[in-house]
């Protein structure tokens, strides 16, 4: 009530102001149109003096506000001001209701402009600058004097207009004991009429709340408050308070309560005087709205604080469900620990659905708590069918009779219900019995046969052609007995045992026949039964009766007994089997065992049809946003339905056509809060009704509600402080509120009053229009004296209620050199890596203009000392973009200004602000439409209620549309620049208001300005981009074809064929196509004559497209082109007959060996085929002729290793009766070259890769060639030097291997070396490197062979001489030598049975030169037979030959 009564303050006061404002301006707007006419006509003539005038009108075009010449030509333009003080005029009007009278707005501009039309018939006079002055004097003048008028009017007539509230009788203050009822009253005047408020102590007075306390009349401006039974608590100070538009008066009164005695002691409300203390309830860990499936168990529960904890004290633990108290049973337990309240909902069906309420009752009150139970249908056992009945109770029961009902389910499946099958189980049994034959489609049925005494439970099922659902739930338990008897049980026994007996002799009653039932009625009656009901007879004896029914057709005389084999025991029947339409009487007779009495009178004639109607439709339903996750849903009431059960809510995402029920227990209200909905969704919702006799038609659908939180007053402001003050002002900050209410802050509106001595004075506005940012500049204040602030914050639904007064703030002298902190910090484009934040300038600049801002930043978990700040020298914009952010990190941000004196305090830290990019952030696009339009466009899909898009330039809003235009439709904003040019250049940004920050830049330069200006232009004059250019091709027969490939056309897409400006059509030298499907264009000509010479053009046209390739024909390109296809026609001639499908050609085999080969086409066994070599033919059996092979039509001429022997002319002739052909091949001059540097590149190609190889006498570099010829050119390089032959370095081939030996190598003879075998062009390099490890592991291998080369070579060695056996008679002497070498010189030793021989008188042994050793035996004996060896020895080795002596007697002619 308090924040009502405040926002109905505040928009008082706000309308007062604009009323007076318009008043006091409706005067001066009057002038300001006599100007602006004079200023045009002005205007008018000097521009009649150089331009032609304007085209005239029309009578109809013209306007009013167009002012014209005397020849009706436009001159100029008239605002029309008058308009708006009529507005205004009209407006007050309105704000007064019954006020009839007229504002001072209207009287003005009526005498000022009596008609509008008076501006058409003005005319133009021209006048002089002196008398332009003089009337422009006259006019000030003239103003003046109205507006001393005016004042001078208000005054003298106070009463005639709008005044603000006066109270005429105040209150007055008043004295009363305790226990009394006191009454205040006032008179307050006004008008309009003021509505008066009462306040205790500045808190509002609810009246209506309290109606036992308090009691506020209002009468013929006649104001009372009662309060009554006064206690000490109400003395207080008590204010009336009347508000209009024009302002607000208040008056006070204090009203004191006195005690009788200091007994008496003050109870505050809710105290309990059993425990002497007053309970306080809070309910905290509340259950949020729940869903659950049919078949689960469900606990809600709530934490509960009771203040002051009292021992032995429990509170009062109530649940409802739909205001029906609930109480424990199979379904429902409920558990109370002492702090908390669990409600259990065990195996959960449609019928737990609803609000669940949880009260807690103490002795000083009750507290309460609400939340909804959404149940879910269980899954259905087949496919389509409908979900189970729910609500299954027991009414009517009787002996053997009992009426079952029911409530239809939500979801009837992919077809209607055709009707519901009722089963029983008797309790004590697990058997279900089904109770009805034919489903029966009326929620109502009645159920007969039962056995009297026993107990019944009772089920539901739905039919439909799908097939049936799953069973409802069980009903309770019934019995099956007579209604009097179950009350005679409930009631209990009527008197205490007394001990005696007494017993009453009666008249015997055997053997009475009963007499007629009365009161027989129809009480029910449907097109499947009807249900009868009657009072027992008077006269039926002490046992019991039972009943027949009996039933005729209406007209008739013929009645029929209906229950013959079971008659019944309960004065309720149901009689089934009736013809529908047709009308029926009915009567009962009663019977025992004395017989059937008298029939009971007939009933009235009942027609079988049934009684209850069908509900008609609900109302339109209207969907409002209500949460993230609900919509609000109300319809109108079913009209003229009777017995309505209740309304099912279905919905379903717009064009889905897929119903989703809301609810699945019918609700009787017509309002209700769908929950558990997707957030941003866009759902229609359509109800229908329901009754016993079914579904109504479904309501119109509901308009389109996406879902989404929606929109709510803000929550107040807070943290008011001071930033600056000065002698006449200060100005003040503070921080948004912490609650938007789901849409974005507009502005804020500031309060003051006075403090003196401690005492407030009243409230006052300190600003009208709303403030943007969170500070504001308070001027006109008075020195020294104490202020106190409040503030409200306004959204698109409504002002907030005021914040917590400031501190008590005093106005002087602050003398600070510094600039106070920036104000309205805000961030935009928060992205992973950077964000955008921008301010506004500081209220107070110090002593000197600021010239620069410094941005900080620290991460929100960093302590006060993290602070960096972002750049290094201060920026003057007052935007940055902060980037190098860490991916889901929060940051806090601040900004400080700087002047000449210094820098000034930091503003309060913005943040925490999360680094991340929110799912489904768009950025702006550049775009360039068909038409060559440049714009930019920018989506946001979480448009929320009055979302705008806010589009600026450089962070400024846009409010010049000369460069922009801003289109938008939806959630699609579209700024579409009209002459785009460097002038456009800069940061254009885009917010979508009422949104959680969705906003985005883009940066428009120089370079991305030229590219799209590049693009425009090709969009508006677009061309069709060809593939492939046009080129043109020889077929076969020398035909020729031009064509051409379209990248992009469309179906509409025209050729046109040009041949030197003249256009070719489909005939007989053309044939021109266009295939759609690839595009290719095609154009035609068998043959190129002279006359074809020319340019060749293909013209399109797609649309505004077009597109031009040409081919230009002309000179020797046209001639080698006719020549071409003039061959190629005789080509395909040739190829009629035997024919050179390849022509005669060489080939040189991997091997090196040299083929001859063509490959020949249409060839019979007839054909005739020729080899020739220099003309001579190779005939059968000649040498060459073994060398030509046949296979596969191919021809070969083996020739193998080429030499210069096989040079000559080859040819092969072809001929039969279809024509002949030859081919010749020249393998002479040029030929014969081609094929020999075919054969070099062969070998170049097959030599291996440079190896080396250690001598003795140097190192040799090598490389295997496939085959070698003397024609091969071989060169080696040393450092890309070519190495001439010498004696020590010398190169040849060996074989198939090219070497290079370099003999005595030394450190000179390093580097890398290369072998260049010519292959008829460049020739084939193979390189190797003889430097570093190759080359002193060749070196020294070298060295190492030279020296066993060396020591081979000087070896002591014997060279001949010794036989290697000696044969010598006995007695002579055996001289042998021995040629020796050695350098040096071979030590000689002469060894006999490996014993070394000395020289004596036996042996003599000599060796002279130093080559020749001899051993000389001096009369051998047989004792010198033996093995003998002369051995040799040097330096370099040793070396012995061994020979064999053997002597003989020459007697014996034997050796020995």
């Amino acid at each position: 009530m308090s924040g009502s009564l405040e926002k109905q303050h505040h928009s008082h006061h706000e309308s007062s102001h604009k009323q007076t404002s318009r008043l006091e301006k409706s005067v001066t707007q009057s002038q300001t149109v006599k100007k602006s006419i004079r200023r045009t006509l002005r205007a008018t003539e000097v521009t009649h003096k150089g331009e032609e005038t304007l085209t005239t009108l029309s009578k109809k075009a013209k306007r009013n506000y167009l002012a014209v010449d005397t020849d009706s030509n436009v001159i100029g333009y008239v605002v029309p001001v008058f308009r708006s003080s009529h507005l205004v005029a009209r407006d007050l009007a309105e704000a007064q209701e019954e006020v009839k009278e007229e504002g001072i707005g209207y009287v003005v501009m009526k005498n000022l402009f009596s008609k509008e039309e008076d501006f058409v018939n003005m005319k133009v006079e021209k006048k002089t600058r002196k008398a332009t002055i003089r009337e422009s004097a006259d006019r000030l003048s003239l103003g003046k004097k109205i507006h001393e008028k005016q004042e001078f009017t208000k005054k003298m007539n106070p009463d005639s207009l709008t005044h603000p509230p006066e109270f005429m009788v105040k209150p007055k203050g008043q004295t009363v004991w305790e226990g009394k009822s006191v009454t205040l009253h006032c008179t307050c005047a006004g008008w309009p009429k003021p509505r008066v408020a009462w306040y205790k102590n500045n808190v509002p007075i609810d009246a209506k709340a309290h109606p036992d306390k308090y009691t506020a009349e209002s009468e013929y401006n006649m104001h009372s408050l009662k309060i009554h039974s006064c206690d000490f608590n109400d003395t207080a100070e008590y204010r009336v308070s009347g508000l209009n538009i024009k302002g607000e008066s208040s008056s006070f009164a204090h009203v004191v309560v006195k005690r009788h005695g200091e007994k008496v002691v003050a109870k505050p409300h809710g105290f309990s005087d059993e425990f002497g203390v007053t309970f306080k309830t809070t309910i905290i860990d509340k259950f949020a709205v729940a869903f659950g499936h049919e078949g689960e168990t469900m606990s809600l529960g709530c934490t509960v604080i009771v203040y002051p904890v009292v021992k032995r004290y429990t509170p009062e633990v109530l649940w409802y469900r739909d205001s029906v108290l609930l109480k424990p049973s199979k379904w429902v337990s409920m558990h109370w620990s002492g702090e908390k309240a669990t409600l259990t909902l065990a195996h959960l069906n449609k019928e737990d659905e609803g609000l669940y309420t949880l009260r807690i009752n103490t002795q000083s009150g009750f507290e309460t708590y609400s939340s909804y139970v959404y149940v879910k249908d269980a899954e259905v056992e087949v496919e389509g069918a409908p979900v189970a009945p729910l609500d299954v109770k027991c009414h009517d029961a009787n002996k053997d009779y009992v009426v079952v009902t029911w409530k239809q389910p939500a979801v009837e499946g992919s077809s209607p219900i055709m009707g519901y099958y009722i089963d029983r189980c008797e309790i004590g049994t697990t058997h279900w019995a089904q109770c009805n034959e034919t489903p029966v489609k009326y929620a109502r049925f009645p159920v007969t046969g039962l056995v009297e005494g026993r107990s019944y439970a009772f089920r539901v099922r739905a039919i439909s052609k799908a097939g049936a659902s799953r069973p409802s739930r069980v009903s309770d338990t019934v019995v099956a007995m007579d209604p009097s008897d179950r009350a005679r049980q409930r009631a209990g026994p009527s008197a205490p045992w007394t001990g005696m007996i007494k017993f009453t002799e009666e008249e015997p009653t055997v053997g009475v026949v009963p007499g007629e039932p009365t009161d027989l009625a129809v009480i029910e009656a449907t097109k499947s039964y009807v249900v009868l009901s009657w009072k027992p007879p008077a006269q039926r004896g002490h046992e019991g009766v039972m009943y027949y029914i009996e039933k005729c057709v209406s007209g008739s005389d013929n009645w029929q007994r209906v229950n013959t084999g079971m008659p019944s025991r309960s004065p309720r029947f149901a009689v089934f089997d009736l013809a529908e339409g047709k009308s029926y009487n009915f009567r009962v007779r009663c019977s025992n065992s004395a017989g059937v009495g008298e029939a009971s009178a007939p009933t009235e004639a009942t027609k079988v049809a049934d009684k209850l109607d069908l509900p008609s439709a609900p109302g339109p339903a209207v969907a409002i946003r209500n949460t993230a996750s609900s919509v609000v849903v109300s319809w109108g009431k079913s009209k003229d339905v009777k017995h309505l059960v209740g309304y099912y809510i279905e919905h379903s995402v717009e064009g889905s056509n897929v119903w989703v029920p809301c609810n699945n227990k019918p609700v009787k209200c017509t309002r209700f809060v769908s929950h558990g909905l997707n957030t941003g969704d866009k759902l229609v919702f359509r109800v229908k009704a329901v009754n016993a006799s079914g579904y109504s038609t479904h309501s119109a659908l509901s308009e389109a509600v996406i879902v989404k939180a929606g929109v709510a007053i803000s929550g107040p402001p807070s943290g008011i402080k001071m930033e600056e003050r000065v002698r006449d002002y200060m100005v003040i900050s503070w921080k948004p509120p912490a609650k938007t209410g789901g849409a974005d802050i507009v502005g804020y509106y500031v309060d003051y009053r006075t403090v003196k001595g401690g005492v407030t004075g009243q409230w006052h506005e300190m600003n009208t229009k709303a403030v943007t940012g969170t500070s504001y500049k308070a001027e006109n204040l008075k020195e020294n004296v104490f202020y106190q602030f409040q503030v409200r914050a306004s959204n698109m639904a409504g002002v907030s209620g005021a914040s917590l007064p400031s501190a008590g703030l005093e106005c002087k002298e602050w003398t600070v050199a510094v600039p106070g902190p920036p104000c309205g910090l805000h961030v935009l484009e928060v992205r992973e890596t950077s964000l955008v934040l921008l301010w506004e300038p500081p209220t107070f600049n110090g002593r000197s203009p600021v010239d620069g801002y410094y941005v900080d930043i620290k991460e929100a978990a960093a302590d006060e000392n993290s602070w960096i700040c972002v750049h290094d020298r201060s920026i003057k914009l007052m935007y940055k973009k902060v980037t190098g952010l860490k991916a889901g990190t929060a940051y806090h941000l601040r900004v400080c200004a700087r002047n000449v004196v210094g820098v000034g305090k930091p503003t309060k830290g913005l943040g925490p602000i999360v680094a991340e990019t929110r799912p489904g952030t768009n950025e702006i696009i550049m775009d360039v439409d068909d038409d060559g339009v440049i714009s930019m466009i920018f989506e946001c899909s979480e448009m929320g209620e009055g979302s705008e898009f806010i589009w600026s330039k450089n962070y400024k809003e846009l409010t010049d549309t000369s460069r922009l235009t801003i289109e938008t439709s939806g959630g699609r904003s579209r700024a579409i620049f009209n002459h785009a040019s460097v002038e456009d250049l800069g940061i254009y940004s885009c917010k979508v208001t009422n949104t959680a920050g969705v906003s985005a830049s883009y940066t428009l330069t120089e370079e991305v300005l030229k590219r799209l200006l590049d693009m425009s232009f090709d969009h508006k004059f677009p061309v069709i981009p060809f593939k492939s250019e046009m080129a043109i091709e020889l077929q076969e027969k020398g035909r020729v074809r031009f064509w051409a490939q379209v990248a992009k056309f469309t179906a509409n897409c025209q050729v046109e064929y040009v041949f030197n400006d003249t256009t070719v059509t489909q005939e007989q030298k053309y044939t021109v196509n266009f295939d759609k499907s690839t595009g290719i264009i095609e154009m035609y000509m068998d043959s190129l004559e002279v006359t074809d010479e020319g340019t060749y053009t293909f013209d399109l046209v797609d649309g505004k497209a077009k597109g031009r390739t040409s081919l230009v024909l002309i000179g020797e390109e046209f001639a080698v082109l006719q020549k071409k296809s003039e061959f190629e026609r005789a080509e395909w001639v040739r190829r009629q007959g035997p024919h050179f499908v390849e022509y005669l050609g060489f080939e040189v085999t991997p091997e090196c060996n040299v083929h001859l080969k063509c490959k020949i086409g249409n060839i019979k066994a007839e054909t005739e085929i020729s080899w020739f070599k220099d003309s001579y033919e190779i005939q059968e059996g000649d040498e060459e002729a073994e060398k030509i092979t046949t296979e596969d039509a191919v021809m070969t001429f083996n020739i193998a290793k080429i030499s210069k022997k096989d040079a000559g002319t080859y040819e092969v002739k072809l001929k039969d009766e279809r024509g002949k052909d030859h081919s010749k091949f020249d393998l002479t001059g040029a030929g014969y070259e081609a094929v020999m540097n075919e054969v070099f590149r062969v070998i170049a190609n097959s030599s291996t890769e440079v190896s080396i190889l250690s001598t003795e006498h140097g190192i040799m570099l090598y490389s295997f060639v496939v085959y070698h010829t003397e024609e091969l050119r071989v060169g080696w390089l040393l450092k890309e030097s070519k190495i001439s032959h010498s004696e020590r370095v010398q190169c040849g081939v060996t074989g198939e291997q090219l070497w290079l030996k370099i003999n005595e190598p030394t450190e000179k003879d390093k580097g890398k070396y290369a072998m260049d075998i010519f292959d008829g062009q460049s020739g084939v390099k193979r390189a190797f490197d003889l430097t570093g490890q190759a080359w002193e592991d060749a070196f020294e291998e070298f060295k190492r062979l030279k020296a066993a080369a060396i020591a081979e070579r000087n070896r002591a060695r014997v060279v001949g001489g010794l036989p290697d056996v000696v044969t010598i008679q006995e007695g002579k002497s055996l001289n042998l030598t021995g040629n020796v070498w050695g350098d040096p010189a071979p030590e000689v030793t002469w060894l006999k049975n490996d014993r070394e021989l000395v020289s004596d008188a036996h042996y003599t042994l000599k060796f002279e030169h130093g080559k020749f050793a001899s051993i000389t035996i001096a009369a051998v004996s047989t004792v010198d037979s033996g093995k003998y060896a002369l051995q040799v020895k040097n330096k370099y080795g040793t070396e012995a030959m061994p020979f064999t002596v053997s002597v003989y007697f020459p007697e014996e002619g034997a050796k020995v």
